[in-house]
């Protein structure tokens, strides 16, 4: 004998009989609704986390940890001010910069654009801009003027490397002929792609030196940019440096420049997980109506198990196995297709691109030109926990009613 019997019930049930094909049909469904919606929901989930991951890595590899600013526009003494940033234990890196808005001029081209002036030796150590150079010298030099175009900027501009190119700033310049705006020729020497248009369109590099004699700034520069050891940390050690500096200093890390663009992410991911979750919802109710008209065809079978004995706590096993397989199934089947798909989503989208002929996230319209995908095993977890306890509370109510059977009532007319 085969124990325990409600088990054996329940996996007979199961499988596909021929007084309830339609049953088994549905019984089917449910299990492929269930394997959809588990796959979707991994895959979705996952093609988010690499989002968030790539948006973070990128902008973080522009804009640094954190940023050292005057309680003016501008800082004065800043060498010393620098080695002692650069002091602190968990600071990484630590550079000056000079940011200006300028508007770029070339073959009757114009576009506005954020130059930014950094020290090339120092620039590496808190991003990343300069070791994305496609084209071109990644090195300015002082007294060159030498600039590092964007690969999206230059292309609008009609600038390649060599050219020449014209910066005017918004600053004036008072002569005898009048108010005039600065102008400057600058040589590209350079373009960059980091794969973020917002950066590749709207940003140019330069020598320190040269941006601040355009600016005319003398010694002064606009801030020191920091990279600490540790990213998640950043906002705690970004109050210890402001701590530790001399005078008044104003030190911003990351997740205060950019902390409504992840909380966005955040809400967004809260929100799909949600609304996918649905999907998984309806697909494991589809068990009840499977398993209401299971115990509809099943009623003689229910009485005669009654009069041989079986409890109706046994009854309800009984179909809680049945519910129980068909959920298991289902979502194993879901969890195996998530995980390919999420595993394989980098490829799969530019195989679909090139068969379609169509870019499906352009540059500039998106952050970013390609799908990434982020596989993380918390949510495969949470996931998979979610569509059996789904599955399961589906089964409650069929199984109720299979145990209130009564098997005289159920074979009187047999």
């Amino acid at each position: 004998m085969f124990r325990p019997v409600e088990l054996l019930i329940g996996l007979r049930y199961t499988r596909a009989r021929r007084r309830g094909p339609f049953v088994s049909f549905i019984s089917m469904t449910s299990m492929v609704g269930i394997a959809l919606g588990v796959a979707a929901l991994i895959t979705v989930l996952s093609v988010m986390n690499g989002f968030e991951r790539e948006l973070r890595e990128r902008i973080l590899g522009m804009v640094s940890h954190a940023e050292i600013h005057g309680a003016g526009s501008e800082i004065e003494q800043w060498p010393g001010l620098l080695e002692r940033a650069r002091a602190h234990p968990h600071v990484a890196g630590a550079a000056p910069f000079i940011d200006g808005q300028v508007m770029i001029a070339h073959s009757g081209q114009v576009s506005g654009s954020l130059i930014r002036g950094v020290e090339p030796g120092l620039e590496r150590g808190v991003s990343d801009v300069l070791d994305q150079v496609v084209s071109g010298d990644a090195t300015p030099e002082a007294g060159a003027f030498g600039l590092i175009l964007g690969s999206a900027l230059a292309r609008e501009l009609g600038a390649r490397v060599g050219d020449r190119v014209v910066v005017v700033t918004p600053e004036a310049r008072v002569s005898v002929a009048g108010v005039t705006p600065r102008m400057r020729r600058f040589t590209v020497t350079g373009i960059f792609e980091v794969g973020m248009h917002e950066y590749d369109r709207g940003l140019a590099i330069t020598h320190l030196e040269d941006m601040a004699r355009v600016q005319g700034m003398g010694e002064a520069i606009s801030g020191i940019r920091l990279r600490f050891d540790d990213l998640m940390a950043a906002p705690r050690l970004a109050r210890q440096v402001a701590g530790d500096l001399p005078g008044r200093y104003r030190v911003v890390d990351w997740t205060r420049q950019h902390a409504n663009f992840f909380r966005a992410v955040q809400t967004e991911k809260t929100v799909m997980f949600v609304i996918l979750a649905l999907i998984v919802a309806v697909a494991a109710f589809n068990i009840v109506s499977t398993l209401v008209m299971v115990v509809r065809d099943k009623q003689p079978d229910i009485a005669i198990l009654r009069t041989l004995g079986l409890s109706p706590r046994g009854v309800m096993a009984v179909f809680i196995i049945q519910g129980a397989v068909i959920g298991l199934i289902g979502t194993a089947l879901g969890v195996a297709g998530g995980v390919a798909l999420a595993l394989n989503v980098e490829n799969i989208v530019p195989a679909l691109e090139r068969l379609l002929d169509l870019e499906l996230l352009p540059a500039d319209v998106y952050y970013i030109s390609d799908l990434p995908s982020q596989l993380r095993g918390a949510d495969v977890a949470r996931i998979t926990g979610l569509a059996l306890v789904l599955s399961l509370v589906a089964t409650l109510y069929p199984a109720w009613r299979a145990a209130r059977t009564e098997p005289a009532e159920a074979l009187r007319y047999e």
